[in-house]
């Protein structure tokens, strides 16, 4: 299974420099809020678990909010020993927002 990650991750990178992914399926959740569902955790790492999986690097930068002042990330991925390429493509993205510099709100009560 590994190796067919691996091998589409390669395909992918003969057409293009790097990937931009959610870091997660869903937005962030407070502390503590998914303790008692397991699979729910699990889930959330999805992501970023292929990227692990399939030897290629990976780096995470802010992209946002969400309605209730949780934060949102982009996943830069790019080929096995492709650091350079990533950090770029972050340097690029935080350059040209400004994600990096604002904070939440006030978080909001979820319910």
């Amino acid at each position: 299974m590994r190796a067919l990650i691996r091998d589409d991750f390669e395909r992918a990178f003969q057409t293009c420099d790097a990937l931009l992914t959610p870091i997660s399926p869903t937005a962030a959740f407070r502390i503590g809020e998914k303790t008692a569902d397991p699979l729910q955790m699990y889930l959330n790492d999805i992501f970023t678990v292929s990227v692990n999986l399939a030897g290629v690097c990976a780096l995470s930068v802010p992209c946002g909010f969400t309605s209730n002042s949780l934060p949102v990330g982009l996943q830069v991925v790019g080929p096995a020993f492709g650091e350079e390429t990533i950090f770029g493509v972050g340097y690029a993205y935080e350059q040209t927002t400004d994600w990096r510099r604002r904070k939440p709100e006030k978080l909001k009560t979820v319910g």
